[in-house]
């Protein structure tokens, strides 16, 4: 049972880390879809409130309701399912384009190779776009990330998954500035650019080997202008970085000679794949092996921004929402503290009911009270100093046998409502607490049990709280 407890977290927190992503790219998808205007959410900020008391979670579930409204995630979805199709057509169009260049290479009919201009050919556009990803990773959002092969392939993807009137774009700018901001846009990117170069790579040498191994070429270069020591220096420059695996170096007898032997010739094949190797494949895949450790590394901050003013507004909203809750509690005293009021001797028979705090829309005096309960003993005070002491200076002349302290029930109890209650109890014999609604109270089902509860943390469990007043009323007409 515990091995089937550990490996179902194990699988449950995987599935989260893998919806973080889409979670965040849906979120930040409706913040950029906002931007041309609100969307109504009147009815998903509650839903939202509803499911969590985090405020990011909650802005993420009203994005995820907002997003299922609008299409986001179905469009999503599709992505995710078109994404390893688009990439294998795209890897089948790089292989057939580098069997075209090795063809190019090897293919000629007088079977003579130019290895310097075959040496151009093969790595020339793979050092200059290899130039400018590593200039993405220190300019701003990857300047040159839209001329690499993984930003072919994003695009790609979304355009196959959206059609021309999706929401691809939106989901596109959301995605790469949350990669830009966890700094991972080049190296995500690069995954994919660097593994497709690496595939091309790995055809690129097999063609060739497989034609320099069962044909027979003859390698050499040409030049007009250049001086020969020139080649002499740049085969000896070039082979120095081969050479340290084993692969050989054409000396100078070699370069300048205009016809050399089958050892020669064999020289100068060996020495190309090497710089092919060298130079074009060990590069890229050493950069998809760094790309992958980067990505791990810190897609964790694949997340909002949540300091930014869009979000704070939406915090700022939700709290507005959210439920009063009980503050200010007095960290001075510990709970179970609560006064012992007067003896039965000291009593007269007397009932007070007090309203304290009320809104000012709540029906005063409350209907039903018993006749006993006279008018001058039913009083509503506001909460200020001086109407707090009247009324305790009131309490201590009458020694009522019983308080019943009416509160608007959605209030949220503080430090002032628990010193007055202590004080009620401390000039009576019992305190009892109708929570009443005012008029059009819209407040929860639950802000009766909020004040219950605080009671009962402030040491104050002897005063019996409720939302009915003919419960509150129950023996106070009559002395006991």
């Amino acid at each position: 049972m515990r091995g089937f407890t550990c490996e179902g977290t194990l699988l449950t927190n995987t599935a989260l880390r893998e919806s973080v992503f889409p979670d965040a790219v849906i979120t930040e998808a409706i913040r950029w879809t906002e931007e041309k205007g609100p969307l109504d959410d009147t009815e998903v900020l509650r839903a939202a409130l509803a499911r969590t008391s985090d405020a990011p979670a909650r802005i993420t579930a009203r994005a995820l309701l907002l997003g299922e409204r609008i299409g986001l995630q179905s469009e999503l979805a599709r992505a995710r399912q078109w994404a390893p199709w688009v990439l294998l057509g795209l890897v089948a169009l790089i292989v057939m384009a580098g069997l075209g260049l090795a063809g190019n290479v090897v293919g000629g009919g007088e079977r003579h190779i130019n290895v310097i201009v075959a040496l151009a050919s093969l790595l020339g556009l793979h050092a200059l776009t290899l130039l400018l990803w590593l200039a993405g990773l220190w300019l701003p959002l990857g300047a040159f990330s839209t001329s690499s092969l993984g930003w072919i392939w994003l695009s790609l993807t979304a355009r196959v998954a959206g059609g021309k009137r999706g929401q691809a774009p939106v989901l596109v700018r959301a995605a790469t500035r949350l990669l830009a901001r966890a700094r991972l846009l080049p190296w995500a990117l690069g995954l994919v650019s660097h593994g497709i170069w690496s595939l091309s790579f790995a055809v690129v040498l097999a063609a060739l080997l497989f034609a320099l191994a069962f044909r027979s070429y003859t390698l050499s270069w040409e030049t007009t202008i250049l001086d020969p020591a020139f080649f002499v220096h740049a085969v000896q420059v070039l082979g120095w970085a081969p050479s340290q695996i084993g692969f050989p170096v054409p000396d100078a007898a070699t370069v300048l000679s205009p016809s050399p032997g089958a050892a020669g010739q064999r020289t100068w094949a060996l020495w190309l794949t090497g710089c092919i190797v060298v130079y074009g494949l060990l590069p890229r895949l050493a950069l998809v092996l760094l790309s992958a450790a980067v990505w791990h590394r810190r897609r964790a901050a694949l997340r909002p921004d949540w300091s930014e003013p869009y979000y704070r507004k939406l915090m700022a909203r939700f709290a507005a929402l959210a439920p009063p809750a009980i503050v200010d509690a007095d960290p001075g005293r510990a709970p179970g503290s609560a006064p012992a009021g007067l003896s039965p001797s000291q009593l007269r028979d007397a009932v007070f009911v007090i309203g304290f705090e009320l809104p000012a829309d709540t029906p005063w005096p409350p209907e039903g009270l018993p006749a006993a309960i006279t008018p001058a003993q039913v009083q509503r005070i506001d909460g200020s100093a001086p109407a707090r002491r009247a009324l305790l200076d009131r309490l201590a002349e009458a020694r009522p046998r019983a308080v019943l302290l009416v509160c608007h029930a959605a209030s949220s109890p503080d430090r002032g409502t628990e010193r007055f209650l202590r004080e009620v109890l401390a000039h009576c014999g019992e305190c009892r607490l109708w929570l009443a609604p005012a008029a059009r109270d819209a407040s929860g089902a639950d802000a009766p049990q909020r004040w219950i509860d605080w009671l009962q943390g402030t040491g104050l469990a002897r005063v019996a709280a409720t939302p009915r007043l003919e419960d509150a009323l129950q023996g106070l007409g009559t002395p006991p």
